[in-house]
């Protein structure tokens, strides 16, 4: 087992207002994802299985054609291949597990 300290890793700024820290393990990629209000995720989709957790304010996702405004408790479980987007509506804290791993992110 090893123990990791998020302060630690590497902020990094992929899409303007979303600042990450990843971690990966052999078969997953976790991603700590602080968001800025007003901040948008473009459309993409990835050959990852996706499970996002929204841990503080609001945040639109889109899954393909459904739409919905997620808080803290909500879980979305994106399928590899789906297209999907989101904005911020207030700053978001949101916890990604994608498996495997993102090679992408490393």
């Amino acid at each position: 087992m090893s123990f990791l300290e998020l302060h630690d890793i590497r902020e990094s700024e992929p899409v303007p207002g979303y600042r990450v820290r990843f971690v990966h393990s052999d078969s997953m990629t976790v991603a700590y994802w602080e968001i800025e209000a007003g901040a948008s995720m473009p459309e993409h989709s990835h050959m990852h299985e996706q499970i996002v957790n929204f841990i503080e304010g609001e945040f639109e996702l889109r899954v393909r054609d459904e739409v919905r405004t997620a808080g803290p408790g909500t879980v979305a479980v994106i399928s590899p291949d789906v297209p999907h987007s989101g904005k911020a509506i207030t700053r978001c804290r949101i916890i990604d597990i994608f498996h495997p791993v993102r090679e992408d992110y490393r």
